[in-house]
């Protein structure tokens, strides 16, 4: 049978064991100090209550899981949902839009990397699901795999990292496995480990973009511009022309203004609701020392408006700083004030700008 047939079959039996009740460890560290693990442990408990018809119960959970975590989406949908339930759907109303509106405010990670960051969010229902599945399959390495996927979407490589552990017990040598465990190690910041990893996959299947600029990431953390840019033009080599997108993040990185322009006007022309094109591409076009024309901007407020403000010199960096909440968006708001070496010593090293700035640091 085929891993996703064989893993549909599996959790066909997992939603048996949803329906038949969770056990009270399963809701272990509803009183974790941390607001991340209780919230999440209060929305498994919400849903399991809601769908035992114990709706009260439930409202009270989601309420307190929004309390902790209020970009949590998914909990505000619960929450939407089980008043639906309730009757009282004017009041589930404004839920439904709040949640749509996170749900929309999220930016899934940049499509020149590993698919394991183009599913961010925290999938609360998938690693239950998983790890159901795992209670009935005792052989196979993917349920494994998929729990660490999944983990790594919310942000846990340290437990991410054990299921891809035991993934390779099984399957030692799979080169998908041994490149998502180079994910996990980088996350973590053992990036030696991780290009070791990285470069045990790629022995085994060379022409594999995604795996090249996990090592290359890694490489970039410990300073090594030149190995990961090396990395980089592999993966740009690779890289099919329709991949536009992809290939524009992999030149943005390289600092290849030139080269990312015309990868962008095609990635705009295929996401034309995606701002960050279009930043982009003034960025390309300001480094290259060419006219910037006027571009639309997302509303106002939401980011990266901001940055977009600051090209036209209508923000000041004070201003666009204040608005750059997180590493990542003030990595982004360094880049553009081209204080490139504060996105090195500040951003994570998987963002763009980090490359980027590294690269232009190296010229000088």
């Amino acid at each position: 049978m085929a891993k996703q047939g064989f893993l549909k079959s599996a959790l066909a039996g997992a939603a048996g064991l949803w329906r038949k009740g969770a056990r009270s460890s399963d809701f272990t560290g509803i009183d974790d100090p941390d607001p991340e693990r209780q919230g999440q442990v209060l929305f498994r408990r919400g849903r399991h209550r809601m769908r035992a018809g114990d709706l009260a119960a439930a409202l009270q959970d989601f309420d307190h899981a929004i309390e902790l975590l209020p970009d949590f989406a998914d909990a505000v949908a619960a929450r939407a949902e089980c008043l639906d339930m309730m009757g009282k759907a004017e009041t589930a109303r404004p839920d439904y839009k709040r949640a749509r509106r996170l749900w929309a405010g999220h930016r899934a990670g940049a499509p020149d990397r590993s698919y394991i960051w183009r599913q961010q969010g925290r999938l609360s229902f998938e690693v239950e699901s998983y790890e159901l599945a795992l209670e009935r399959i005792k052989t196979g390495s993917y349920p494994h795999s998929a729990v660490g996927n999944a983990l790594m979407a919310r942000g846990r490589p340290a437990e991410a990292l054990r299921a891809y552990e035991r993934a390779l017990k099984i399957k030692e040598k799979d080169a998908a496995l041994l490149a998502l465990r180079g994910e996990a190690l980088s996350a973590l910041g053992k990036y030696r480990q991780a290009v070791a990893s990285f470069t045990l996959s790629l022995r085994r299947d060379a022409k594999a973009p995604e795996t090249l600029s996990g090592r290359a990431v890694a490489h970039a953390a410990m300073g090594r511009i030149a190995k990961a840019n090396a990395d980089w033009r592999r993966q740009l080599a690779l890289l099919p022309g329709r991949q536009a997108a992809a290939r524009a993040c992999v030149a943005l990185r390289l600092a290849d203004w030139e080269a990312a322009l015309p990868e962008l006007e095609r990635a705009i022309e295929a996401q034309p609701d995606d701002p960050y094109w279009r930043l982009y591409r003034l960025t390309a076009l300001r480094h290259l020392g060419r006219l910037v024309d006027a571009a639309p901007m997302p509303a106002e407020g939401a980011w990266p408006a901001p940055l977009f403000a600051l090209l036209a010199g209508k923000a000041t960096p004070e201003t666009v700083l204040a608005a750059a909440t997180g590493d990542g968006r003030r990595g982004e708001a360094l880049f553009q004030l081209e204080r490139f070496k504060d996105v090195v010593e500040t951003a994570p090293p998987a963002l763009i700008e980090y490359a980027a700035a590294r690269n232009e640091l190296a010229r000088r």
